[in-house]
């Protein structure tokens, strides 16, 4: 070929340079040019010495018409086209099979029905596949894979059953990509019919099926006969105990997956690092540092810890056993940084607020989660779901709305907000920070709901006193057919308690056992003992607490006594008090509540007793601390603190506030305090203090938040009934909202009302 013509390509006059037909001649096969590269021009129009592909369209217009084509001139271009995922070129490429007569031959047609897949195209690849006259054994498969691979699993099952009806024998690939479409479909009954076959023609016990099974069984939820199909591989290789250890993990037995990975390692099997991945992923579940530590030494042992999916689950694993240093010094010396790992340290910081040994510690894992997220927008990685889900969690046990809002706002722009996940972590961050108004406004642009989603809306109602709100989406959920679970029902209930709803409740709790099928549990009894207490039905309340399935617990016991205090039945409560001892209770404020019953009653005998029992158990002092948060800051106090720079002015207009509090009707109720000073661990006094943090944190909020701003405060413990009593009255003197969030509930405080319900005033 001594010369070339210009020729156009898609629309554009073309001429090929001269390099490329002095490289190009006739001596040389058709199939082998396309080894030959184009080099791009350099500034003087010159060649370099670096070269680049001839593309498809280019590879083709190189065929004179009429000459002949052998079928292997086509697998480079087709290639190319899955590599670059070019439909277009696809389609080129198919059309001159077509004209060249080439497309009747098996190889090339499989290869097109590949290459539509890989593409995208799956419509392609059928309408191919329909039209063939011969398919053999590796088209079928071509297109069950390609569907597989193109998220249509139900295709794939389909056209397995026309092969086999076909008569057609199918490979080992074969079934390997049916049992894929099963796991995508969650299908087990389908799974057991491919295994079946698999048994019938003898090849259960090949290693790549038994992998395929052990890995159907477990996405299915049965680690049972996960286990068992491992077990019957003969030749285990390194995919099948990966395989089986990481089912082990999914399914949750974690104690299973640890052994069978030290059976691996006794067999001298090497692990790869998806083994070692799989096994961190089970010590981070059971939080066992040493164990994980072992494995590390594995990683660095066997050459992987420099893997970034390794070095993730290393850095998890110190994340999740509260090893904030080490975690953090493998994240600086991370090269490289994927999301992945970003979303690992916001997720690590958010549980170690958790399982942090005080608040400060707390809150300092809160406001570092904040610092990555931060880092992450500032690295050029977008934020995806996770991100997003994480760090709304972190706001919410923060309380911290000015930085959720934000968030907020960030997922609208990013469009994750669509995405259920982020959206009802949203919603719980709001219900969590006091806002419901926000709440149900976030929970109404849902564009999907699940249970969770519904259920924390409904919570949230039931948290903020709004019980005909809960009840009525309690039953907009049933209507559009999602099946309430216990912790629905839980909310349901206490919605009727915050109400007085007794014959609604009863309904309820029937409805939940009748209906349902859910059994009881602690937390449904503990709603209705509840809600007889408020109503000063006590005696329908211990009646209540007879007929449980189980014995009370101390929650149960303290509703009670906390009741019959309230309503003046003595009797009743010291029967509840004995009752409460037996069980030797661990809660510090329990103890309070048995004090300052028995002190009421001046039974110092009975004080004597649970002083006694308090030392025998160890209870130490109580720690009362507050914190709120203003800009980004956060400010500590305890009780009677006179630390802080402002403290004579959080006095004076604390006792400004309580002295106009008294003319509305405020009477103070002292009750008996544990020491919260270094030299008095173990003691009581019977003094109450003065102000208890919550005071502290709303005065100075009171004082450097704008006029109107809703203040905000966190507390360790739970309120007692005087702050409790007075924060109602601030609520009135400065016109404003008062968030209290202690250990136990939210308590909203407007015009002198509590979301609570004044069951806060109940307990101390």
């Amino acid at each position: 070929m001594a010369s070339l013509p210009s020729l156009a390509i898609s629309g554009t006059p073309h001429k090929l340079d001269a390099d490329v037909r002095k490289l190009s001649p006739a001596s040389v096969p058709l199939e082998k040019r396309l080894s030959y590269q184009r080099s791009p021009p350099t500034a003087d129009g010159g060649r370099e010495a670096s070269v680049q592909p001839l593309d498809a369209r280019e590879a083709l217009a190189l065929l004179r018409e009429g000459t002949g084509v052998e079928s292997a001139f086509y697998v480079p271009l087709l290639q190319q086209c899955i590599e670059t995922r070019s439909l277009p070129d696809a389609q080129v490429i198919h059309a001159h099979i077509i004209k060249t007569g080439t497309h009747e031959e098996a190889f090339i047609s499989t290869s097109l029905v590949d290459v539509y897949m890989k593409c995208g195209a799956p419509h392609h690849a059928r309408k191919l596949f329909d039209t063939l006259p011969q398919r053999n054994v590796v088209t079928w498969t071509a297109l069950i894979t390609g569907y597989v691979r193109n998220s249509e699993p139900e295709n794939a099952i389909l056209i397995f059953v026309r092969l086999v009806e076909s008569g057609c024998y199918p490979t080992n690939y074969t079934l390997g990509a049916v049992l894929s479409a099963c796991c995508a479909l969650y299908s087990i009954e389908l799974g057991r019919q491919v295994h079946g076959y698999m048994v019938k023609y003898g090849i259960e016990s090949e290693t790549s099926m038994g992998n395929s099974l052990c890995s159907l069984y477990s996405k299915c939820g049965s680690l049972e006969s996960s286990v068992k199909a491992f077990r019957r591989i003969p030749n285990k290789n390194v995919i099948s105990w990966t395989t089986i250890i990481s089912a082990c993990g999914d399914n949750g037995d974690t104690e299973l997956g640890l052994t069978l990975f030290a059976d691996m390692l006794s067999e001298d099997v090497e692990p790869n690092e998806y083994t070692l991945t799989s096994a961190l992923s089970l010590c981070c579940m059971v939080q066992d540092l040493s164990l994980g530590k072992q494995i590390h030494s594995f990683c660095i042992k066997f050459g992987c810890e420099s893997q970034l999916p390794v070095k993730n689950s290393i850095m998890y694993l110190y994340l999740k056993c509260g090893e904030i240093d080490e975690a953090r010094s493998l994240f600086d010396e991370m090269d490289t940084v994927s999301l992945i790992t970003w979303n690992a340290m916001i997720a690590g910081h958010a549980q170690m607020m958790n399982l942090a040994k005080d608040d400060m510690a707390a809150h300092h894992s809160g406001f570092e989660a904040f610092k990555v997220f931060q880092k992450l927008n500032r690295s050029g990685m977008k934020p995806d779901l996770y991100s997003f889900s994480s760090i709304l969690t972190v706001c919410s046990g923060l309380l911290a709305i000015e930085q959720g809002e934000q968030i907020h706002a960030q997922t609208i722009k990013s469009g994750y907000l669509s995405d259920i996940v982020v959206s009802s972590a949203l919603v719980n961050m709001y219900n969590k920070c006091g806002c419901i108004d926000d709440a149900t406004k976030a929970f109404v642009e849902m564009p999907t709901r699940t249970l969770i989603s519904w259920t924390s809306m409904l919570t949230g109602y039931s948290q903020h006193g709004r019980s005909k709100e809960a009840i009525q989406l309690f039953e907009d959920m049933r209507l559009v057919g999602i099946r309430p679970n216990q912790i629905t029902f839980v909310g349901v209930l206490s919605a009727c308690s915050h109400a007085g709803m007794v014959d609604e409740a009863e309904y309820y709790f029937n409805m939940m056992k009748n209906e349902y099928g859910i059994k009881p549990v602690m937390d449904h009894y503990a709603c209705m003992v509840d809600m007889f207490v408020r109503q000063g039905r006590l005696e329908d309340a211990f009646a209540f607490v007879k007929k449980m399935d189980f014995e009370p617990n101390e929650i149960i016991w303290s509703i009670l006594i906390a009741g019959c205090r309230s309503h003046g039945n003595v009797d009743l409560g010291f029967h509840a008090a004995e009752r409460l001892l037996e069980l030797k209770p661990k809660g510090i404020e329990t103890y309070i509540l048995l004090l300052n019953m028995y002190i009421s009653a001046e039974r110092w005998q009975d004080v004597s007793r649970v002083r006694k029992l308090m030392k025998d158990e160890n209870i130490g002092s109580i720690r009362d601390r507050s914190w709120i948060s203003i800009k980004d800051k956060v400010y500590f106090f305890r009780a009677n603190d006179r630390c802080h720079p402002q403290s004579a002015e959080m006095y004076a207009l604390l006792e400004s506030l309580l002295q106009k509090a008294t003319c509305l009707g405020y009477v103070p109720y002292k009750s008996v305090e544990l020491s919260d000073k270094q030299d008095e661990e173990n003691s009581v006094g019977s003094a109450a203090a003065t102000h208890h943090s919550e005071r502290l944190a709303i005065a100075f909020g009171l004082i450097n938040m704008t006029e109107g701003t809703t203040i905000r405060v966190v507390k360790n413990i739970t309120m007692c009934r005087d702050c409790h009593n007075s924060v109602k009255f601030f609520s009135i003197l400065t016109k404003r909202e008062i968030i209290v969030r202690d250990s136990k509930r939210l308590h909203r405080f407007r015009d002198g009302r509590c979301s609570c319900g004044d069951f806060g005033a109940l307990l101390l």
